[in-house]
């Protein structure tokens, strides 16, 4: 068979043709079905074989992660344990349910030796949350800068740890030479005793 042969084929009488056309036609058709069958099947596979090997090495490092962890569980948990007990030393440093009226009373007192005028203190309802309480207290305060110095120096040196943040402050000219308007919200906070921490704990269920 020689390639005339194959160009004067007539693919309508392929019954005609002469045997060795027949089995280049053969071949060919084999190789198209296997090049269709790769396209169509292989490929698939290969790319789902290539999204199962990434999602395992995936899971291969996700185990390798998780498993230092648990090797170092007893660590963690010795380490939690001390922050726990840091945190109890660090609470019981704030004021108690029962100190809080003489703290609120020592913080104006505070301001008013310090020279500033209390046009407004007024606490307000607590908000308790896991384990500790805040207490807003809307405020108004007139003074100049050394004397709202004085005030926060002198804070910080009552007995109980005393924290206060401070929310929406606006500091404003009087007009009345260097004297300055402080008024907001600032919140101090005390630390729930375990009775107390019990009926959040009952209330919240």
């Amino acid at each position: 068979m020689d390639l005339s042969e194959l160009r004067d084929l007539d693919f309508n009488d392929l019954g005609s043709a002469s045997t060795g056309a027949k089995v280049v036609i053969l071949g060919l058709v084999v190789v198209l079905i296997l090049g269709l069958g790769y396209f169509f099947k292989i490929s698939d596979q290969r790319q789902e074989l290539e999204a199962a090997e990434r999602q395992e090495s995936q899971l291969r490092l996700e185990f390798e992660e998780k498993a230092e962890r648990a090797a170092n569980l007893e660590a963690y948990e010795a380490q939690l344990e001390e922050m726990e007990e840091m945190l109890q030393v660090m609470l019981r440093q704030l004021p108690s349910r029962t100190e809080m009226p003489d703290l609120l009373v020592d913080i104006s007192q505070t301001a008013l030796a310090a020279g500033i005028d209390n046009e407004l203190f007024e606490p307000r309802s607590e908000i308790t949350q896991d384990f500790y309480a805040e207490r807003p207290i809307n405020l108004r305060m007139v003074g100049n800068y050394h004397e709202f110095g004085t005030f926060v120096s002198g804070v910080a040196s009552l007995p109980r740890v005393v924290i206060l943040t401070m929310n929406d402050i606006s500091l404003q000219p009087t007009g009345d030479r260097d004297r300055l308007r402080m008024e907001g919200v600032v919140t101090t906070y005390r630390y729930l005793d375990e009775s107390e921490i019990e009926e959040e704990a009952g209330d919240g269920q």
